[in-house]
């Protein structure tokens, strides 16, 4: 049984499987700290929101292929995968902290295209450094 495991086809199979779980649990868990819904809003044709969440998709993948290649087994890049990815959560908060003047989920949710452009980059720069990091 450990020859199975220790297959590389296998065990590509399992990190990418992995991989989708954690990008699915993760996109879920930015589902609920956003006042409006992701997918409702992509939709109805919301570029801003679709520039956001693409970006978010785009952050966490690259966290993940950043833990995926830094670590020997699927439990640690897991666990660095989760921080990676609260660390990007966190990053949010600060891009929603460091506009007091307007809410980013109320602009999203009327389509402010700069807003979801910009959103967009923060999540794929950050990942790039979280993802250097871990």
């Amino acid at each position: 049984m450990a020859e199975f495991w220790a297959n590389i086809y296998v065990e590509t199979a399992a990190r990418y499987s992995v991989a989708i779980l954690c990008l699915i649990v993760f996109l879920v868990i930015f589902e609920l700290v956003t006042s409006y819904k992701n997918w409702d809003e992509i939709r109805r044709g919301n570029l801003s929101v679709a520039m956001a969440t693409g970006g978010k998709i785009f952050g966490i993948a690259n966290i993940l292929r950043y833990s995926n290649e830094h670590n020997d087994t699927i439990l640690e890049s897991i666990a660095w995968g989760g921080f990676g990815f609260l660390l990007l959560l966190f990053g949010y908060f600060i891009f929603e902290f460091l506009t007091p003047t307007y809410k980013i989920d109320q602009e999203l949710a009327n389509d402010n295209r700069a807003v979801g452009f910009i959103s967009l980059i923060i999540s794929v720069g950050l990942s790039y450094v979280i993802g250097s990091s871990i």
